[in-house]
């Protein structure tokens, strides 16, 4: 069975009426995955707290302290114009990370090939001691650095793809020579980064506004997946963004669902044919609810085919 995580803390989380991050994404995504069945066939797991060890490996110590003195008693503690923390955050944070590590722990020990963690807030834009873009702490870099200096992996793969470049990702794993990192994201918006990687483990593919699920595809296919094949992963760890599809009103790409479902089989494939199956995905964006949830379990249906299959 493929691993299901979250936690009733990643709704108790909000940034105020209006906010695009808001609880009623998580809702969408676990009543999608009821209604149309797949959730009887996860295996669904409380995400735990992260060890601030673990936070530590992507994190500088001011940062995660910063968000520790922040935090509020009540209302809003505000980071940035798009970004505020409330009672309730720091431990979704915490727990969002906690999952990803989770998530890794399961996967790398064989209890199952694939897991999917229903997570918020997201975590890609938080740089090593940045907090921004809806983002506090960099799960799936905690996650990744986790999997190879606590687990000693020695090829892990990142891969975003996300309507928004993971800009806190790759400066907190640039240069790490058995972490690659491939993305794909539409250029020239929010965070204006990316169209120049930081490293050499780096493979970035920005996109024009406008473009569709082709120019997807041929990204993956002529950029990713070479570099992935080279690169041989023992572990993939996807941030699994879904604001790129053609209703989300954040940003202007035009995939579909069956989008999401392709990249995930070809990720799929890549891990079947060097990492024993073993795949990690945690939500970052997505935006317009109803097709979040349906991407979101066009997504987990290939990665639980892919258990299935191991």
């Amino acid at each position: 069975m493929t691993i299901l995580i979250t936690h009733s803390s990643f709704e108790a989380h909000e940034m105020g009426p209006h906010h695009p991050e808001s609880p009623a994404r998580v809702r969408a995504v676990l009543q999608e995955l009821e209604a149309t069945g797949l959730m009887a066939g996860l295996d669904r797991r409380e995400a735990e707290m992260a060890r601030e060890e673990d936070i530590l490996r992507a994190h500088t110590e001011d940062h995660w302290s910063m968000l520790k003195e922040m935090s509020p008693q009540s209302r809003y503690q505000v980071i940035d114009p798009d970004t505020a923390m409330n009672p309730h955050t720091l431990e979704a944070v915490s727990r969002a990370a906690g999952a990803v590590v989770q998530a890794v722990e399961a996967v790398v020990s064989g209890e199952d090939a694939t897991a999917f963690c229903a997570v918020r807030p997201p975590g890609h834009h938080a740089e090593r001691h940045v907090a921004m873009g809806f983002c506090f702490v960099n799960s799936v870099a905690v996650g990744a650095l986790y999997a190879a200096e606590a687990l000693g992996l020695e090829r892990v793969a990142v891969v975003d793809f996300d309507v928004h470049h993971g800009n806190g990702t790759e400066q907190i794993l640039a240069g790490h020579s058995n972490i690659l990192m491939t993305s794909t994201f539409q250029q020239g918006i929010y965070p204006h980064r990316g169209e120049r990687p930081l490293g050499s483990n780096m493979v970035n593919c920005p996109l024009p506004g406008g473009s569709d699920g082709k120019a997807l595809r041929q990204a993956v296919e002529s950029e990713w997946m070479p570099a992935l094949d080279a690169f041989a992963p023992q572990l993939i760890i996807i941030s699994a963004g879904f604001d790129a599809h053609r209703d989300d009103p954040l940003a202007g790409l035009r995939w579909s669902e069956a989008d999401y479902e392709w990249v995930t089989d070809r990720l799929v494939e890549v891990a079947a044919k060097h990492a024993n199956g073993r795949i990690v995905s945690s939500l970052e964006g997505g935006y317009e609810v109803r097709a979040l949830g349906r991407s979101v379990a066009c997504h987990v249906a290939s990665l639980m085919r892919s258990s299935q299959a191991h």
